[in-house]
């Protein structure tokens, strides 16, 4: 089978390496730091933003992914020169891009995002997305690169660390019985994305034809929101639903001024304030891809193991 060179070892790159494995691809994961290898999975120590680095580690590549994860605070300086070492590596070794997305760039939804909704970000971070990825479909229309882009929700999963996912770093609250604390309107319906489905449409992407040229919304959960979704996780638990309160915006703004990641948030409010959700229909009707069913995806997070996918 192909080779696939996954950049980022976090958790999309994790479970993303481990979905193409088990498809029989040889597997290489390059990152700052790098890992032992193991059977599967080949890794070595790269800086993604070193474009000969990631060129000569890429050769005979199928397919790069970006899996990177900078700072939430740094995306402004540190993903320009990854995306456009990226960019140069698929240039230069014919491999597909497969950029690991998200909904940043859609800005303020004013229904359902879709795949074709308008990206009209304002705030900082869904600019930086939204020129990434019209560089590189710049360069995909002009025939320098081969390039797709999956877009996902919130990820959940027992692959997801607490910092990652305004629904994982609940399990506290579930398991000792105390309130919940969350981001925003706890009450409005939110998608979720669950790690294995987020892996399992890289993985698709990265091996489809079809897939290029545009971006596909990873298969995600009917609406949940945060209040609905942390009953959920107390169900699968076996405990008492707990109380779910939002945190009051005026705290998180005071928090932000000592807290670069809290003023973060606090950009994006528009996420947390109305209905965010998405539609992935046209993944599942061109690839067959659909969500893990609800209800393992929490039994698996409270129990920290994998569902089936």
């Amino acid at each position: 089978m192909a080779l696939h060179v996954i950049v980022g070892k976090g958790p999309v790159g994790t479970t993303t390496a481990e979905a193409l494995a088990a498809r029989g691809h040889q597997v290489r994961v390059l990152s700052r730091s790098g890992a032992s290898s193991t059977a599967a999975v080949e890794h070595r120590q790269v800086d993604a933003a070193d474009a000969g680095a990631l060129t000569e580690a890429t050769r005979g590549a199928a397919a790069l992914y970006n899996a990177v994860n900078p700072a939430y605070h740094r995306w402004p300086t540190d993903w320009p020169p990854v995306a456009a070492a990226l960019l140069a590596a698929a240039e230069r070794t014919g491999a597909v891009l497969v950029t690991m997305g998200n909904l940043y760039g859609y800005g303020r939804p004013s229904g359902v995002m879709t795949p074709d909704s308008p990206l009209a970000a304002t705030d900082t971070k869904g600019r930086v997305r939204n020129r990434m990825w019209a560089e590189a479909l710049a360069a995909h229309e002009a025939g320098r690169i081969r390039t797709t882009e999956a877009r996902a929700a919130d990820f959940v999963g027992p692959q997801v660390p607490a910092a990652n996912s305004h629904l994982v770093r609940q399990l506290p609250a579930v398991r000792r019985g105390r309130r919940a604390w969350v981001v925003g309107d706890p009450d409005a319906p939110r998608s979720w994305s669950y790690l294995p489905d987020v892996a399992a449409t890289l993985a698709t992407l990265g091996t489809d034809e079809r897939a290029l040229g545009r971006a596909w919304h990873v298969p995600s959960s009917p609406p949940r929101s945060q209040r609905e979704a942390i009953a959920d996780l107390c169900a699968a638990a076996g405990r008492p639903a707990v109380p779910v309160s939002g945190i009051p915006w005026p705290v998180l703004r005071a928090v932000g001024a000592f807290s670069p990641m809290m003023r973060e948030v606090v950009d994006v409010r528009h996420q947390f304030d109305q209905p965010y959700l998405m539609d992935a229909t046209a993944t599942t009707e061109a690839f067959g891809l659909t969500a893990t069913p609800w209800a393992e995806v929490t039994a698996a997070t409270v129990g920290g193991v994998t569902a089936t996918a």
